[in-house]
């Protein structure tokens, strides 16, 4: 994979391009993808971001949203787009299977795979062109460094700002995780010169759900939280019957893996969700646990330090079993 730098001179000539990210987008991969969209459309290309699958809807006030295709429900449209594209450019994922049934039609596209991405170990011979660094707090972050050293900073505007401080302000828990270095500070600032109106952003990402989500999670924090106080780890396990009596949508567990660091001393939370086809694996810790290698180790998993995700196939019982075991293995690691 060559430096991402290698590509300002490419794309100076308006070309078919196509942004996607990693399925059920969050706000970093969404906010890097049409940030990106818009830039792009700046410099005259024809631009289309494809989702792998849907995403949460306190997403879609986001400016371009509305023309995002969903490759799950428009997937003969997805294709042909896919198939004529000049560059790909690859967001908040750094291997294929991340968006799930695009996986093989990305791998076999014949065009220059641009990778940007913050998470650990990528799967480099898959890109052309790109930059990894784990570091970085956002894919976000990285897009507007992109745009900046490509030599375009003048074209941030404040539909993009938008954008960029949607990804960075969920990818860093409103600017409290470690990754939020100076540059990030630095960053928003040159953000807000655009006229960005970062309380209704805000609003439009945290005060945009409906009543059943806080009862669900008034809920799960009552009844599907546990604590094992001798490993400093907690667990909250979310059945299929939880999410269909409290009539969740696609985005309404976002976050809730965090509630249990609010409590002293516990310094690893796991949130598992009973999907219909596998057990969707989420993980954060405090200090220095690292969620990606136990992830990786145990849960088919992966990606940052202290924030990351994983599967199982068994059943929900058995696979949170199987954590209480596994953590138990690492108690070095958390006491």
């Amino acid at each position: 994979m060559r430096p991402v730098s290698e590509i300002f001179s490419m794309i100076n000539q308006p070309a078919k391009v196509v942004i996607t990210m990693h399925q059920k987008p969050d706000g970093d991969a969404m906010g890097s993808a049409l940030a990106l969209f818009s830039f792009l459309k700046k410099n005259g290309h024809e631009v289309t971001v494809v989702s792998p699958t849907n995403w949460a809807g306190w997403l879609t006030w986001m400016p371009g949203c509305d023309g995002v295709l969903n490759f799950e429900k428009h997937q003969e449209r997805a294709l042909a787009v896919l198939k004529e594209a000049r560059f790909l450019f690859c967001l908040d994922f750094n291997i294929f299977h991340r968006t799930k049934n695009m996986a093989p039609v990305l791998a076999g596209l014949n065009c220059t795979k641009i990778l940007i991405d913050h998470h650990e170990q990528p799967d480099t011979p898959s890109f052309d062109f790109g930059i990894s660094d784990i570091t970085k707090s956002s894919t976000c972050e990285m897009v507007y460094d992109f745009i900046v050293q490509s030599g375009n900073d003048h074209l941030i505007d404040v539909g993009i700002a938008e954008c960029l401080y949607s990804g960075v302000v969920t990818d860093t828990g409103s600017f409290r995780f470690s990754s939020t270095h100076a540059s990030v500070h630095l960053m928003v600032a040159r953000l807000m010169e655009t006229g960005l109106n970062h309380t209704q952003v805000h609003s439009n990402l945290f005060d945009n759900f409906l009543e059943n989500r806080l009862r669900f999670i008034g809920h799960m924090l009552s009844n599907r939280l546990e604590f094992f106080y001798e490993y400093n780890t907690a667990l909250i396990a979310i059945s299929k019957q939880d999410l269909l009596k409290y009539e969740l949508r696609t985005g309404d567990t976002e976050g809730l893996v965090n509630y249990p660091l609010s409590i002293k001393g516990i310094k690893l939370v796991g949130l598992v969700i009973d999907r219909d086809e596998e057990r969707k694996w989420s993980f954060r810790s405090k200090g220095d646990f690292d969620c990606n290698s136990f992830a990786r180790k145990y849960f088919n998993g992966g990606g940052h330090y202290n924030a990351a995700g994983g599967n199982t196939k068994e059943g929900l019982q058995e696979t949170a079993k199987y954590f209480e075991e596994v953590v138990k293995e690492n108690k070095n690691l958390l006491v």
